[in-house]
C-alpha cells in the first residue's frame, strides 16, 4: 500500500505538489483525476485550447502534453528505483519539452486520451510492486526521492495543474509555466 511519504523521502520542491494530494488511497485519486481533466475541458474548442492565456504562459494544450511528458518521466524513475536500480537519474528541462511536443498541433480529445493512457500505466505500475519496493530510492535530477513519494508527486504535479487550468477557465481559457 502505498502511504503518504514522509517529509525526507523528496526534494522540499514537491512538497506543495504532495500536499495537494488528499488523505485516502493514492491509486484512487491518481484514477479520479482522469475524469476530472476530461469534465474540465468538456467544450473547450482546439482553438481556444492553443492559446496561451498571457506572453510566457503555456496553452491548455501545452500544459496536456506537459502532464503527458512528466508523467512518463515520475513512472520511469519510480520503475528504475523500485526494481533496485538507484543509478542517477537526470532531470530534464520542462520548458524545452514543453517546446519540442508541439502540442498545439494536436486536438485536445487526442491529448486527453494520450495521457489517460500514460495514467492507466502508471497506476498498474505503482499498483503491482511487490512489498518493500515502495520505499526503494534513487537519485532524480539531484535530489533522493523514494517511490512512494514519486506516485504523490504524479498526482500532486497533475493536481496542481488542474487548479491552473480550472482558475484559468473560470477567467480566460490557458494556464502554464
Amino acid at each position: 500500500m502505498l502511504t503518504r511519504p514522509n517529509t525526507t523521502e523528496y526534494a522540499e520542491f514537491y512538497k506543495n505538489y504532495i500536499a495537494r494530494v488528499p488523505e485516502g488511497p493514492v491509486l484512487d485519486f491518481l484514477a479520479k483525476q482522469l475524469g476530472d481533466y476530461r469534465q474540465l475541458l468538456v467544450g473547450v474548442s482546439d482553438e481556444a485550447a492553443s492559446a496561451a492565456s498571457a506572453p510566457g504562459k503555456w496553452s491548455i494544450k501545452q500544459v496536456l502534453g506537459h502532464l503527458c511528458d512528466t508523467e512518463r518521466v515520475q513512472a520511469y524513475r519510480a520503475l528504475r528505483f523500485a526494481r533496485g536500480d538507484a543509478g542517477e537519474l537526470r532531470g530534464f528541462e520542462q520548458d524545452d519539452y514543453v517546446r519540442e511536443a508541439q502540442s498545439n498541433a494536436r486536438s485536445v480529445d487526442d491529448l486527453l486520451t494520450e495521457f489517460e493512457s500514460i495514467r492507466r500505466v502508471t497506476i498498474a505500475l505503482f499498483g503491482s510492486l511487490p512489498p518493500g519496493a515502495e520505499m526503494r530510492s534513487g537519485i532524480a535530477n539531484g535530489n533522493k526521492v523514494t517511490v512512494r513519494a514519486l506516485a504523490y508527486i504524479a498526482a500532486g504535479h497533475t493536481q496542481h495543474h488542474f487548479e491552473g487550468l480550472k482558475a484559468g477557465l473560470t477567467g480566460r481559457a490557458g494556464t502554464g509555466g
